[in-house]
């Protein structure tokens, strides 16, 4: 059935509005029309299955569609996982998105570090500013048709773009757990450690339920890796330096690798 996003949705709602461009999408280009089954996501725990009961006649602005039913949304992982990305060159955010969308991340962080090969024109903060955005629009974008094809509860956020020194800071201030694969981390026994310590504490939290889930950042580093300087920074401010095995990674694969471990072992 096909997914769609919309704010604010209630129990006791008997329909719901969709604007925008879903719009087009439902009538266009998926071709639904009245007494079609849709879901709709409010971007929490819930789906709501519902079926198309009005198209606007002023040019088909909004789609009225009454709820059917209301189900758990069992996509979310037990944690909200922050990638801290280091930003890399050409196309390959976009895979990181596009994958770490699928496998669960709560939000993405793209963050200029000091082996960043990527360099916006700073001369110009304006030039600077536009080819971020751009950027941005761009990455949510694929974000969002990455939690459609997922069916996600909701739509994981490409974040600003921060300096390594703004990230930390957020990270140390918002993150539970911070964890940094890192090639000069010790062996493996150390990191399958930290993965069961981790688990622990969201069942922990968990046990809990007025209280919030477990946020937990991940730094990876851009194509020339961390610094000594970002490295030392970072175990300061308390991030567990991990493993992710005896091989040396790509960026681009790096966040997939942790990702996949993360959800595999929180999945219920």
């Amino acid at each position: 059935m096909h997914r769609f996003y919309v704010d604010g949705c209630s129990d006791a709602d008997k329909q719901i509005r969709i604007t925008g461009d879903d719009v087009n999408h439902i009538l266009n280009v998926l071709r639904l029309g009245l007494g079609d089954e849709i879901t709709v996501s409010d971007g929490s725990s819930r789906d709501f299955v519902c079926s198309i009961a009005e198209i606007a006649s002023d040019g088909a602005s909004y789609i009225m569609a009454d709820i059917v039913d209301i189900l758990d949304n069992n996509a979310e992982l037990p944690a909200d996982i922050y990638l801290f990305q280091g930003v890399p060159k050409g196309d390959k955010m976009e895979l990181i998105v596009q994958k770490c969308v699928e496998l669960g991340v709560h939000a993405i962080v793209p963050v200029m570090m000091d082996r960043t090969i990527v360099k916006f024109d700073q001369g110009s903060n304006v030039k600077a500013d536009k080819k971020m955005e751009k950027r941005l629009t761009r990455y949510n974008s694929i974000s969002e048709a990455a939690s459609k094809q997922s069916r996600r509860g909701i739509i994981p956020k490409i974040m600003d773009y921060m300096s390594m020194k703004d990230a930390m800071a957020f990270a140390e201030a918002h993150m539970d757990v911070i964890l940094f694969p890192y090639e000069a981390a010790e062996g493996m026994k150390e990191s399958r450690a930290i993965i069961d310590d981790v688990c622990d504490q969201i069942h922990n939290r968990n046990k809990d339920e007025a209280s919030e889930k477990l946020s937990i950042g991940i730094f990876i580093g851009p194509e020339g890796g961390f610094s000594d300087s970002e490295a030392n920074k970072l175990q300061e401010i308390g991030a567990r330096t991990m493993s992710l095995g005896h091989r040396i990674l790509r960026t681009e694969t790096a966040g997939l690798a942790i990702m996949s471990v993360l959800s595999f072992v929180m999945d219920d």
